[in-house]
């Protein structure tokens, strides 16, 4: 039995490796959302002109085809992400853990789906002789399509804003990772929250505070780097799993 219980532990990957390797995820998330956000969708979007940002997506199919993969790869970093972040915090509290899982995986269930309306203007504008639309009514539905795809994405950073708000509560309570950091996306996820539910009541006044949501990813940088370059505390988080397993 005994021998059993010391296999498993030492068969484990270290919480120090883990946080490693999750920086390293969290890196390529940051890296391909950056890309799909900022290159990709705010180079071909023209806000208010369907004609326009038809003939962007068009004009550069292969850009606006990658900003698509890079989303997906966005969606599945969030996977082993979240693994490993129940892996490093289940130690500070189990319960608060699993709801960061939880609220992590919903966020990217719907991002993932409503890729389709990232997609959609591909084949609507490429159909154009099938359909019996006019070049006009093609547009508009494209654009339509990347509308949706905006208030899709913000209903799922709704999830993220919260997943991030219990991220940075788990960090400042930990010890073996920066307080600072805690606080840090405690703010990034208020920003989220502020970012969507603006966008659902007041859209115009959304399109004007998005600079400054965008200024609090800070706090997930942080932890990125953190992670990579550092690590945790591997002392203190044994201190706090073996605190952790007293009291269950």
């Amino acid at each position: 039995m005994h021998t059993a219980i010391l296999t498993n532990r030492n068969t484990e990957i270290s919480p120090g490796l883990q946080a490693r390797i999750g920086g390293g995820f969290y890196l390529i998330n940051i890296i391909t959302g950056v890309f799909a956000i900022i290159f990709v969708r705010s180079v071909l979007f023209v806000p208010g002109d369907a004609a326009a940002t038809a003939a962007n997506i068009l004009a550069h199919q292969t850009r606006y085809r990658l900003g698509f993969v890079a989303e997906i790869v966005t969606c599945l970093t969030n996977i082993p992400l979240a693994v490993i972040f129940y892996n490093l915090f289940k130690v500070v509290n189990r319960n608060v853990a699993r709801a960061d899982v939880f609220l992590n995986l919903v966020g990217t269930a719907i991002e993932a789906v409503v890729l389709l309306n990232h997609f959609a203007p591909l084949i609507i504008l490429q159909g154009a002789s099938g359909g019996g639309f006019t070049p006009q009514q093609l547009q508009a539905q494209a654009y339509i399509s990347l509308q949706l795809q905006d208030v899709g994405l913000s209903i799922a950073l709704v999830f993220f804003g919260f997943d991030i708000l219990v991220t940075g509560y788990l960090t400042f309570q930990s010890t073996f990772l920066p307080r600072i950091i805690g606080v840090l996306l405690a703010i990034e996820g208020v920003g989220y929250l502020i970012n969507s539910f603006t966008l659902f009541l007041a859209p115009a006044l959304q399109a004007r505070i998005f600079p400054y949501f965008a200024a609090t990813a800070i706090g997930e940088i942080s932890l990125t780097l953190w992670l990579i370059v550092m690590g945790v505390n591997v002392p203190r988080w044994h201190e706090r799993a073996r605190a952790a397993q007293m009291l269950q």
